[in-house]
Order: structure tokens, then C-alpha cells, then sequence
């Protein structure tokens, strides 16, 4: 994968993220459910691990419960994708071709591009914001449209987290 198209791909990650908390934000009871509230924490974690074996950094893990409220879980996210920005703003091609290993895979372990990780980071949110907006619709709340080919037909907007 190429630096644009990584960067374009987190610049849309940042973007669908925003507009799926602030769905969330607007149904009324959205983020006391617990899938929602477990599964947020989960894409943020996951963000910021993978950022975090991208730039050779330790990977700290966090609990929801770390966290005193869903907005500061959202500051937490906003504040990855601002990370993840910068990184790639700043990071050439050779390091996006460097490999790094991914910790939790053990037996046998993986090492993959420093590109390839923050790719897995991309496709693994967007699979579970595809869960978060099921379980809107269950709650009688509208999921918001994040294909990427909406974001690209609306201009390639930044995200607007709140």
C-alpha cells in the first residue's frame, strides 16, 4: 500500500469514526448500552495499539472502565487520530516498509509492514463500526453513511467530532 492511499484510509477512518460517535451521541441511551459502550473502547484500543507498534512504541492496554466517562473515551479517540495523522504526515516510505511484529500473535508469531499494520487497524474498525450501526438501528437510532464512497462524494471532509 502506498503513503497516499494509507493516509487517505486513516483520513477516512477519522472521519467515519466521528460521524459514528456522533450518532451514537444523538439516540438517547446509545452509549449506556454495553456492546456499543464495550465495542467503542475495543476500535479505540485497537486504533492505538496498532499506532503504537507502527511508531515502536509500548503498547499499553486499557479497560473501559478506565476510562470516567464515554466523552473521555471519545477525546481518546480523537486524540489517536490526530497522532495517527501526524505520524503519517511525518513517516516516509521506508518506514512504512519496515516490519514489526504484533505481539498478541504468538504461535505462531507475524511480522508484518509497518503499512500493513496500520491497513489491519483501518479494516478491523470498520468492521466494527458496521456492528455499532446494527445495534443503532436495533435501538431506534439512525446509523450515519461512511462508506468511504460517500466521504470522497461529500469532498473528503475532516472529521467533526463534535
Amino acid at each position: 500500500m502506498d503513503h497516499a492511499t494509507l493516509s487517505e484510509l486513516w483520513r477516512h477512518q477519522a472521519w467515519a469514526d466521528a460521524e459514528h460517535w456522533r450518532a451514537l451521541e444523538a439516540r438517547d441511551g446509545a452509549l449506556d448500552d454495553p456492546a456499543i459502550r464495550e465495542r467503542l473502547h475495543h476500535v479505540q484500543l485497537t486504533e492505538l495499539a496498532f499506532l503504537c507498534i507502527a511508531q515502536g512504541f509500548p503498547i499499553v492496554p486499557t479497560r473501559l472502565t478506565d476510562y470516567a466517562s464515554m466523552s473521555a473515551l471519545k477525546h481518546e479517540a480523537r486524540r489517536t487520530h490526530e497522532e495517527a495523522a501526524a505520524f503519517l504526515e511525518t513517516t516516509g516510505r521506508a518506514r512504512l516498509q519496515e516490519r514489526v511484529t504484533v505481539p498478541w500473535f504468538r504461535d505462531p508469531p507475524i511480522t508484518i509492514s509497518v503499512a500493513e499494520a496500520l491497513w489491519q487497524a483501518a479494516m478491523h474498525s470498520h468492521y466494527h463500526r458496521a456492528q455499532n450501526a446494527t445495534r443503532l438501528r436495533e435501538l431506534g437510532g439512525e446509523p450515519p453513511l461512511t462508506d468511504i464512497i460517500v466521504w470522497w462524494w461529500g469532498g473528503r471532509p475532516a472529521p467533526r467530532w463534535e
